[in-house]
């Protein structure tokens, strides 16, 4: 499986996100505490908005996170405020660029920590449900980009948490029609480069990890002498698949079928189920 993190808040150096806490990401890219593998190593990617474009840029690698050069050039320069980031660990598909994470479409991101059972199985049933327009921009092999094409199909750019439901409620449907059991695990994060918004759900109800960080005005208070905390203005939120290091009351984990929406600073929580009465055919 792999693990990312979802920053949104005041401008930060990516090094800042993604190797100096004591849990990084970088980190977890070889030795994950609460990963299905302790390994991510297949890839990484980052995609982050710049100041003049609301596309969002993109560096992908098939490099293992902890040695691409790259990547730690580039995390010493780069400052964001809003930032997807995630470290691969393949399920079967192949390490290569167009399989690593986030996916992008328009001002949309997409990332993704687990699996669709069985995909071989269901692949070309999910594929052919891209709506046409869609499909010619399905790059790699990777379940998560079919995942995040179905759910663009569904009304992404509308009313995402519907989408994603409508989507997962569509992948159970062809999953058990062809008997797979528990055909989705996910933790999946989308932004629009305004708001993000993360899921946690699997069809068996024993979801991968996930987190979210505390109020910062409240760890402020709690670790006056921690400067990192300092630095950040109130609103700065992080979701990741799991803490960044070990300070008491720094990291709350979001609750089983659970979807976050990230807006101005404002963390809200609501119940997440897929949505068979709306399935449709995208």
């Amino acid at each position: 499986m792999c693990r990312w993190l979802a920053y949104s808040g005041s401008p930060v150096l990516l090094e800042d996100i993604l190797y100096r806490p004591e849990n990084s990401l970088v980190m977890q890219s070889k030795h994950a505490r609460l990963g299905a593998t302790a390994v991510n190593g297949d890839g990484f990617g980052i995609g982050w908005y710049g100041a003049v474009s609301g596309t969002p840029g993109l560096f992908l690698s098939t490099e293992p996170a902890w040695n691409d050069r790259n990547l730690r050039e580039l995390a010493a320069q780069i400052t964001v405020d809003r930032v997807f980031a995630h470290v691969r660990a393949s399920t079967g598909a192949a390490v290569q660029r167009t399989n690593c994470h986030p996916f992008r479409y328009k001002n949309w991101l997409w990332m993704h920590n687990g699996l669709i059972s069985k995909f071989a199985l269901v692949r070309r049933e999910l594929a052919l449900a891209v709506t046409p327009e869609l499909y010619p921009l399905i790059e790699g092999s990777t379940d998560s980009e079919v995942m995040f094409y179905l759910a663009v199909g569904f009304g992404l750019e509308q009313d995402p948490p519907a989408a994603v439901a409508r989507m997962v409620a569509f992948v159970e449907d062809v999953g058990r029609r062809n008997g797979v059991e528990f055909p989705v695990q996910m933790t999946v994060a989308t932004t629009d480069g305004t708001t993000t918004w993360a899921f946690r759900y699997s069809s068996r109800g024993k979801s991968r990890s996930l987190f979210h960080s505390a109020d910062v005005s409240t760890l402020r208070h709690q670790y006056p002498d921690n400067p990192a905390l300092h630095d950040l203005a109130d609103g700065s939120r992080l979701i990741v698949s799991e803490p960044l290091g070990d300070l008491h009351g720094v990291w709350l984990e979001v609750p089983e079928s659970t979807c976050v929406v990230v807006r101005a600073g404002v963390e809200e929580f609501f119940p997440f189920k897929p949505e068979s009465a709306l399935l449709r055919q995208p």
